[in-house]
């Protein structure tokens, strides 16, 4: 397991869904990421609700590979950086427990730096310190 030091990790990791350019982007995820990594997302309560709802027993949304993952961050991206005008920025709190990374980060408006949300992230790493699972919770 290599010595990958946890707020470096959580910064590279918030930078890859704010670069506005696909190929630096790309680039960002294959040096983070496993070939195989697993981004695991805990959607909002009234999401998770209204998915209960309707019958779904599962209510948590997955991406898994490079090109899942680099859609799922172009299209936050997309929605909260460029419409929106949002940032994110971790909260300098990530500590690590063998293969485990935990953080919090911050939704910004970029406008007033007015914080308007954030949440909770736990990485697992595989042997080389890329990110093997990623599991999201926005709003924790």
């Amino acid at each position: 397991m290599t010595q990958t030091d946890p707020q470096d990790l959580a910064n590279r990791y918030i930078a890859q869904w704010v670069v506005p350019d696909a190929a630096e982007r790309r680039a960002a995820i294959e040096q983070l990421w496993a070939d195989d990594g697993t981004h695991i997302l805990q959607p909002p309560v009234e999401i998770r609700e209204i998915a209960a709802g309707l019958g779904f027993d599962r209510t948590t949304l997955q991406a898994q590979g490079f090109d899942a993952i680099e859609t799922r961050v172009a299209r936050s991206h997309e929605q909260f950086v460029k419409k929106e005008g949002f940032t994110f920025r971790s909260r300098g709190d990530a500590v690590r427990l063998h293969d485990l990374v935990k953080f919090s980060w911050e939704t910004v408006a970029t406008g007033t730096g007015e914080v308007v949300g954030g949440g909770l992230e736990i990485l697992v790493l595989d042997e080389g310190g890329r990110i093997k699972a990623d599991y999201m919770f926005p709003g924790a």
